[in-house]
């Protein structure tokens, strides 16, 4: 997973942000196209941090793994570029392409579901079919439960880790060490920690876009 996050930084950053849709919202017998063209206006995945909620409208590099959607034709619509792609693949990459333009991104889509019988919690709406896809209505409980839903996963190396990062400095500093006596009995230093301080504040910086509240980023960097 380091070397996996390492292939995804650059320009001094070292982290990455996990992100996830558990399930996928996607209706039974929809195409990837038709799945991904109801949700134009924002993406269908969240920030899997317990940091508070943020809109994410840019990233610098992503990973993005797609499982459990059947390889349905689309809905002929001349003029959307989603429908036109030939492969899973290039309908995902398309779709990453045109809310991060200018990020590098890679796209897999896995046709295997993730498997959620027992002993896997039944957390799931009763809106969600056996086989995790949405309902027009509530379905009665059954026995089996939900036994696979489509997912997707992604890493992002983004704007929204500068909040995070900055955040648990702010908290960091906020506590007073000292106060802990088995804080330093452990071998840490007070030197060291200003240190690693610092360090964390200037990683944070380094996901700082610098062009206003947009969010843009500079193509010349993210190439």
């Amino acid at each position: 997973m380091m070397h996996f996050a390492d292939s995804l930084t650059f320009s001094g950053r070292k982290v990455v942000a996990a992100f996830a849709a558990l399930p996928f919202p996607a209706l039974a017998g929809s195409s990837l196209p038709d799945i991904l063209s109801a949700h134009q206006q924002d993406v269908p995945w969240k920030l899997l941090s317990s940091w508070r909620e943020q809109k994410v409208s840019c990233c610098f590099a992503q990973s993005v793994v797609l499982r459990g959607i059947c390889k349905e034709k689309p809905t002929s619509c001349p003029g959307r570029p989603l429908q036109s792609c030939e492969s899973p693949e290039q309908v995902l990459q398309q779709y990453l392409h045109t809310h991060f333009p200018g990020a590098f991104s890679t796209a897999h889509v896995l046709q295997q579901p993730c498997d959620t019988r027992a002993p896997f919690p039944q957390f799931f709406s009763p809106l969600l079919s056996s086989r995790g896809f949405l309902l027009d209505k509530a379905q009665a409980s059954s026995s089996a439960g939900v036994e696979s839903i489509p997912v997707l996963a992604a890493l992002q190396s983004s704007p929204v880790l500068h909040s995070l990062l900055s955040g648990l400095c702010r908290d960091l500093q906020a506590r007073n060490p000292r106060r802990c006596s088995s804080f330093f009995t452990a071998g840490v230093e007070q030197d060291d920690f200003q240190e690693a301080l610092e360090e964390l504040k200037t990683l944070s910086q380094c996901y700082e876009t610098g062009f206003g509240a947009d969010g843009s980023e500079d193509e010349a960097d993210s190439d």
